[in-house]
């Protein structure tokens, strides 16, 4: 788009098409997340309103645990696949299909009668798991080509602010909309937010994806010269682990993302602890306090993005991975505390605490992944969602067999304990790192070059771009 293919400096009248090009780069941007904000809160709607109405149907709790296992698990099974539908097919297009999915898996479930209503079910956590992750992993990696480099700070900022809002906005209005107008009603308007996005999806030109064939011929240079054409010895086709390998291509990376895992196993228990602890604060009225936390979180997360697009707007640097690992320490922190039983006024203050440590902690975390060249962005981005939804899959489920025994505030703690622990070992690793970092011109572009990516692709880790603590591909 817009910066992508932009005149060169030499050009005239170079910088004042390229201002325009990347003003509208970002004016297509913040239609998308318009839409992809209306889908997210369908996304949160239907979070409450199909548990709801799975534990109505069915009578039992374990069905409501049964169909968020079935959620989780399509989740990561799409994740690993992720990567491999984008090397094929464009971001455009699996954004869009997402959607056209999950509204289609909506009306088949209102359409779908009562005899044969739990196979419909079933469906729809598959389908709504599945295209989820699919539509996530395709946004978050085709960032780059849409605005370009040097706004990736301020688009994913962006992105994370309008599904805070929508979370928001979704969670407050479920119970509203279910008890007002019905199930029915609240399906329909849930297929609407995915027919919504998917409208907007097709009205813009979305970069990403297939589309980014021009890192294509450095990353096969790459590999043939590393001995990895990705054919064997007789000449016949050879499967490589793609993911795994952009994992292993950035040092530290792996570890990243492990920590992102572990990250949302300790997210599990919050999630699952705040119905149990909030009961014990007041049995007549749980909600309550499960609504305000939520609410007051959210808060934090948007003015956490408000500061991070100030602070690119002003230095040109973006967050960088230790952003990320400081951010998982303040934010596990926050929420040991929050159980801790303080004041409901302290805990607020610990609520918008969490809320804004997340907020930097997701867009470190994607703006670091997406310096990775763009042949492996959407394997890592696809690795990462499948370890996401396995901490977290993984975790409610200890989580709930813990909360039998053990309260709420030990449950969190030992949970976010170990995503500290974690977090402390990732944070000792990005330093040895820096420390090792040779200071020369060729200490870490030079590094990137060597393994065969072109001179644009390679990140060169300046601190006026932010890329200080870039995904840097190497030899080693």
């Amino acid at each position: 788009m817009g910066s992508a293919d932009g005149p060169t400096a030499d050009e005239p009248g170079g910088g004042t098409r390229k201002t325009r090009d990347t003003a509208v780069a970002e004016r297509r941007f913040r239609f998308l997340v318009a839409g992809y904000g209306v889908s997210s809160y369908g996304t949160f709607l239907n979070m409450v309103a199909l548990n709801l109405f799975v534990y109505e149907t069915t009578g039992r709790a374990l069905a409501m645990g049964l169909f968020m296992a079935v959620r989780l698990a399509s989740g990561f099974v799409a994740g690993l696949v992720a990567g491999g539908l984008l090397a094929r097919f464009s971001a455009k297009s699996i954004m869009l299909w997402a959607n056209v999915a999950q509204g289609a898996v909506m009306l088949v479930l209102i359409l779908t009668p009562e005899s044969l209503v739990t196979g419909a079910l079933t469906a729809v956590s598959v389908v709504i798991g599945a295209c989820g992750t699919l539509f996530m992993v395709a946004l978050r990696s085709s960032i780059p080509e849409m605005v370009g480099e040097d706004r990736r700070g301020w688009a994913n900022s962006l992105s994370i602010t309008g599904r805070s809002l929508a979370m928001v906005a979704g969670f407050a209005s479920a119970g509203v909309v279910v008890s007002l107008v019905g199930y029915t009603a609240a399906f329909l308007l849930d297929m609407a937010t995915f027919v919504i996005c998917a409208v907007t999806v097709a009205l813009l030109p979305i970069a990403g994806g297939r589309g980014a064939e021009g890192a294509a011929g450095a990353d096969a240079s790459a590999a043939t010269e590393n001995g990895q054409s990705g054919k064997s010895e007789k000449g016949g086709p050879r499967w490589r682990p793609v993911a795994f390998l952009a994992l292993a291509a950035a040092p530290g990376l792996g570890l990243m993302v492990a920590l992102r895992g572990v990250d949302a196993f300790g997210s599990s228990s919050h999630n699952a602890a705040l119905p149990v602890y909030s009961t014990s604060l007041d049995a007549a009225n749980p909600a309550v306090f499960v609504s305000a936390f939520w609410c007051v979180w959210a808060l934090g997360n948007i003015g956490a993005q408000q500061v991070i697009q100030r602070y690119t707007r002003r230095t040109g640097r973006t967050v960088g991975a230790l952003g990320f690992g400081y951010g998982t320490v303040v934010m596990s922190a926050a929420f040991i505390a929050a159980f801790a039983g303080f004041p409901l006024a302290v805990t607020a203050v610990i609520a918008l605490i969490a809320g804004a440590a997340d907020g930097l902690t997701e867009v470190a975390y994607t703006s670091h992944l997406q310096t990775l060249p763009a042949t492996l962005r959407g394997h890592a981005f696809g690795l990462s969602a499948t370890f996401e939804n396995l901490g977290f899959g993984v975790g409610m489920i200890l989580v709930a067999a813990a909360l039998d025994r053990f309260s709420p505030p030990a449950v969190v703690g030992w949970s976010h304990g170990a995503a500290i622990v974690v977090a402390v070992v990732f944070l000792l690793r990005v330093a040895a790192l820096r420390r090792a970092e040779p200071a020369g011109p060729m200490g870490r572009a030079g590094g990137a070059e060597r393994a065969g990516l072109r001179k644009e692709e390679a990140v060169e880790g300046r601190p006026d771009r932010g890329d200080r603590d870039g995904a840097e591909v190497s030899r080693g």
